[in-house]
């Protein structure tokens, strides 16, 4: 393979001046722009954006989230090649010992298989080392550990070399699939588990601890059994992953380990949280013009310092092989899909035991729709009714408005507001960043974002979804004010609280809902249907569409434009009065095979002249 001119001159450039750039005042941002750079360059990386492609199509992206603790910090450089993350590189300067240091080789490892990468590069310019990111990072792992390869910069002009490096890293390769032949020609461990796998693992141990111990503890019911259980994990993940993305201080849960009682001091911290963040997810105090009852069950609990320390612990290097500044939302969603297939039961009043839906055991176990039907569907539906739209508050994309009937655990609601926020970033840029600096801000390597306040109007405006499991309703609304955070800082939030005096997360109790999105109030019109005991009521769940979102519903014209996601599994056979309801209410008609038009008889959803709401469907019960 012919080696590029240009690679010949880099390496001559260094090698004139080794000694200069390995010494200690030759720093990492210089041999960037000198050396790591112009390689990037001949592997076909545009990485300065000189071809000017909007904020989502770019090649590489520099992460400037920063890591208080442990002067770490996110990867350097995140490659994307048709529309997807492909790999990390992490730069270091020519000084660090690439091939022997442990420290920047489980950093790198830790970001990647946070980020359910397969591989990632490390390189100084000097040494070129490729990891196998698919294993799960250890405290005790040496520099060698998942590492596959390793080259040196005086051995890049080697045509074999060269070959080697640009035929799986290059732009084009990867696009041809070269990462996934590369990294499975050369699976060195087998077993290890998946980010989504442990991270699963890891909650539902913090779930069966928590569950014995506050059952033993407190007078409970099932129901705030499940409550308190809950909410105290999605509060304790929520703030650990603001602590990585630089928006909490880090390392104040951790501090709890200093001393006892230990959950009186974590509800101090849920309290601060709930003044900085205003969402349903802290809110312990009655507020005029909020119709959602304040929490007051879990303050009043007790938890034992040992359970809560060992879950602070376990969230910490070296404890935790997780990098939170770096993990998907979309990670988190899949985690909590197959977690919400189980459920707490309560035992002789103080006995939690943790078991299996019985929904979930028949249908075999939890299945969730991958990524790819999701964002298929997203685009032939929010993507269709943006077409021809103008963004901002004023524009036609304010007025759309999306449900998912049965969210889950929220993967299309998170898919659609993805979408919505690339589209209306993208929108301001090619209108004009100076027209709409009120809606967009220019971050670290000149990349646009939308301002909080923006992502916030969108998210309340035009996102909205249903679950009849309340601990559903509360993961949907976790992961998407984790999308709202994306991107922002401490600084940025302080700002928010100084200047407009608001608290920097919306509140999503008027947009996600908990209720039997296919069970009206009529249900009860059936006198018979009266004599249900009170466990079979709240099983049932009804929902009042018009009462439930009067936002929608109020106005000339009232509903919304699109449904989207999987339609709820219902045991049929356990509710018989239940099925003639939904017979005389809905129809189902395949009219193509990724595709089911759902057109309810007597629809709350679909506005006039919309016509049939579009969903995604593996499998429907009726």
């Amino acid at each position: 393979m012919n080696v590029p001119g240009e690679l010949h001159a880099l390496v001559e450039r260094f090698d004139r001046d080794r000694t200069s750039y390995r010494s200690g005042r030759y720093n990492e941002a210089q041999a960037r722009v000198d050396f790591i750079n112009p390689l990037l360059g001949l592997l076909g990386w545009d990485v300065e954006n000189r071809e000017g492609r909007p904020e989502a199509y770019r090649d590489v992206v520099y992460e400037d989230r920063v890591k208080v603790g442990g002067g770490t910090k996110a990867p350097d450089y995140g490659f994307y090649a048709g529309g997807r993350r492909r790999f990390f590189l992490e730069a270091k300067k020519p000084s660090v010992d690439i091939a022997g240091d442990v420290a920047p080789a489980v950093q790198l490892r830790r970001y990647a298989w946070s980020a359910r990468l397969s591989l990632s590069v490390l390189t100084d310019f000097e040494e070129f080392a490729i990891y196998d990111c698919r294993s799960e990072p250890e405290k005790n792992d040496s520099a060698t550990t998942a590492r596959l390869e390793l080259f040196t910069y005086d051995r890049y002009t080697e045509s074999e070399v060269w070959e080697r490096i640009s035929s799986v890293f290059s732009r084009r390769a990867i696009l041809d699939g070269s990462l996934e032949r590369y990294a499975e020609e050369n699976r060195k461990r087998r077993g290890k588990e998946t980010v989504d796998a442990a991270f699963l693992r890891e909650i539902e141990g913090w779930r069966s601890t928590l569950a014995r111990d506050i059952a033993a503890r407190n007078d409970v019911n099932t129901r705030q059994l499940n409550f308190a259980v809950q909410m105290t994990i999605d509060r304790i993940i929520f703030l650990r992953m603001a602590e990585d993305r630089g928006i909490e201080n880090y390392g104040r849960l951790m501090a709890l380990l200093n001393g006892g009682d230990t959950y009186r001091r974590l509800c101090e911290v849920f309290h601060d949280a709930d003044d900085r963040y205003n969402s349903g997810l802290f809110h312990f105090r009655g507020e005029r013009g909020r119709e959602e009852e304040p929490d007051r069950l879990t303050p009043a609990i007790e938890i034992d310092d040992t359970v809560l320390k060992g879950i602070i612990r376990g969230l910490y290097y070296p404890e935790s092989p997780y990098e939170f500044s770096v993990l998907p939302v979309g990670v988190l969603g899949h985690v909590y899909e197959q977690f919400l297939g189980r459920v707490i039961r309560l035992e002789d009043g103080h006995t939690a035991t943790v078991e299996e839906k019985p929904e979930v055991r028949k249908a075999g176990g939890v299945y969730y729709t991958p990524t790819y039907i999701v964002d298929y569907i997203v685009e032939k539906t929010v993507g269709k009714l943006l077409e021809g739209k103008r963004p901002g508050p004023r524009g036609g994309a304010s007025r759309i408005r999306i449900v998912d009937p049965a969210c889950g655990s929220g993967s299309f609601l998170i898919g659609a507001y993805k979408y919505l926020l690339d589209w209306h970033r993208d929108r301001y840029v090619e209108d004009g960043p100076e027209k709409w600096t009120d809606r967009l801000y220019t971050g670290p390597g000149g990349q646009h974002h939308l301002t909080i306040d923006e992502k916030k109007r969108i998210l309340l405006n035009n996102i909205h979804g249903v679950d009849i499991d309340p601990q559903a309703v509360e993961v949907t609304k976790l992961s998407l004010l984790l999308k709202v955070l994306e991107g922002e800082s401490e600084a940025s939030l302080a700002t928010q609280l100084r200047m407009f005096q608001e608290r920097a997360l919306p509140d999503l109790d008027d947009n996600i809902k908990c209720g039997n999105s296919l069970i009206g109030p009529d249900f009860y019109d059936n006198e018979q249907m009266m004599l249900l005991d009170e466990e079979e009521h709240y099983r049932i769940n009804v929902f009042d569409w018009e009462k439930a979102f009067p936002q929608v519903f109020d106005g000339d014209n009232p509903g919304f434009d699109a449904a989207i996601g999987n339609p709820p599994y219902i045991r049929m056979e356990t509710f018989t009065l239940l099925k003639q309801y939904l017979r005389s209410h809905y129809q189902v008609h395949a009219e193509r095979a990724d595709l089911y038009a759902w057109r309810p008889n007597l629809n709350p959803m679909a506005r006039s002249g919309i016509g049939a709401t579009s969903l995604s469907c593996d499998t429907m019960s009726a």
